[in-house]
């Protein structure tokens, strides 16, 4: 691999976990601290959705980033073709 495709591959993998990276912190510190009020006045299984996102919600959100992040860098190889065989 050339070191500009080597840049570009790193660049478009750093793009790949900022966005991830601001919606986790969204979900668990907007959501979870700064929204909870308004939150709270939605209830989801008959609990606050607010406490929901601070106790569960920004976990589940984690794991499904972990997933999301798994496919992206999987398409990302393949289009740099670095993927494994």
């Amino acid at each position: 691999m050339t070191p500009d495709k080597r840049a570009d591959y790193w660049r478009a993998n750093l793009r790949y976990l900022t966005v991830l990276l601001i919606v986790w912190f969204i979900v668990s510190y907007g959501f979870g601290v700064l929204l909870v009020e308004p939150l709270n006045a939605i209830h989801l299984g008959g609990y606050p959705l607010g406490f929901w996102f601070a106790q569960q919600g920004s976990i589940y959100v984690f794991v499904a980033l972990i997933f999301v992040y798994a496919a992206l860098m999987n398409r990302l190889d393949k289009e740099f073709d670095v993927g494994e065989e």
